[in-house]
């Protein structure tokens, strides 16, 4: 990736420092992609739009207030390392929980963590083992159907808490299928990366 040739988005209104961690952990997947297959080939060329932008866009429906968050199946750390970068200065408060069942990941993860300086607690767990975490906000991204997604959300958030899941073109579709096996609210707003995708914020989540 060059440095020089991104585009940042005028929302995206960090500083210097954090946009410097931005760039370094889109170096660190680079070096280690080889090795591990963090995103695919195709990927690593758009690592900053397709990957880092399409994640940094979930601050912007994260509440207010610091609190807990997960992100399930993190892989190589989008969206939650990116999160974890933006809330050091947005909710410095915030504790950020990755699950990625895949060791090597897990330790990618980790040590991406350390190295960028930021509070993340990883669990290399599959989800179904994993206790149930009580957070404040829950992620995931391109890991299940929308209806699988409230499963994990009913398992782990708090009562108030939210989930935030970006979706693809099916959407819609899989909205409805949700809602053959759940009762939630949800808003629903138009990606940055991808104008047929939607960010997804699901309140309320209750077996139908």
């Amino acid at each position: 990736m060059n440095r020089e040739e991104v585009e940042i988005p005028d929302w995206l209104n960090v500083s210097r420092e954090t946009l410097e961690r931005l760039f370094a952990y889109c170096e660190l997947v680079e070096k280690w992609n080889p090795a591990i297959n963090l995103i695919s080939k195709s990927g690593i060329a758009e690592i900053w739009n397709r990957h880092l932008i399409d994640s940094a866009q979930l601050i912007r429906h994260m509440p207010a207030e610091d609190g807990l968050w997960c992100d399930l199946g993190s892989g190589g750390g989008f969206p939650g390392i990116v999160l974890g970068i933006l809330a050091k200065v947005s909710h410095p408060k915030t504790q950020m929980i990755l699950v990625e069942s895949d060791r090597r990941k897990s330790v990618f993860l980790s040590e991406a963590s350390r190295l960028l300086d930021i509070a993340v607690n990883v669990k290399t767990q599959r989800i179904e083992d994993l206790e149930p975490q009580n957070v404040d906000v829950l992620t995931a991204r391109a890991l299940a159907p929308l209806s699988s997604l409230c499963g994990y959300a009913y398992r782990h958030l708090k009562p108030e808490g939210v989930a935030i899941f970006p979706k693809g073109a099916t959407a819609a579709r899989e909205i409805e299928d949700a809602q053959n096996l759940w009762r939630f609210d949800y808003d629903a707003q138009e990606s940055h990366t991808d104008p047929a995708a939607l960010v997804l914020a699901v309140r309320g989540i209750q077996c139908a």
